[in-house]
């Protein structure tokens, strides 16, 4: 099976297996017709942005019965409008664009991403 392209171009890394993230939980910010919200964005989370998504509704830190519940550091696939929600409000967490999905520049731009770009 052929890996899809990351926002570089090349082949899409993994983000996380440890917490193991992705919609699929294979560990990868992989997508499909399923995926309604996207989750393109490898992050490493951070604590602001964290208390930013709580506020917004989505508790990721707080383990649930299969989730383990982020800490900051952690690396998550999040969803792009999310990440971009947060990045309008100045908190949009690190990002690893090698392992963030090409389908991610649909929606956000690639200078955006690259201004918070975290290594592999």
């Amino acid at each position: 099976m052929n890996r899809p392209k990351n926002v570089l171009g090349n082949e899409l890394q993994d983000c996380s297996h440890d917490p193991l993230t992705g919609f699929y939980r294979d560990g990868c910010c992989r997508t499909g017709s399923d995926d309604y919200g996207l989750h393109l964005v490898c992050t490493q989370v951070t604590e602001a942005f964290l208390e930013f998504s709580a506020e917004r509704g989505n508790d990721l830190s707080t383990p649930q019965q299969y989730f383990p519940g982020l800490v900051p550091g952690d690396r998550w696939c999040l969803c792009v409008q999310r990440w971009q929600e947060a990045h309008q409000a100045g908190v949009a967490p690190p990002v690893v664009l090698e392992s963030t999905h090409i389908s991610a520049l649909e929606f956000v731009d690639l200078e955006d991403l690259q201004s918070h770009a975290v290594a592999l």
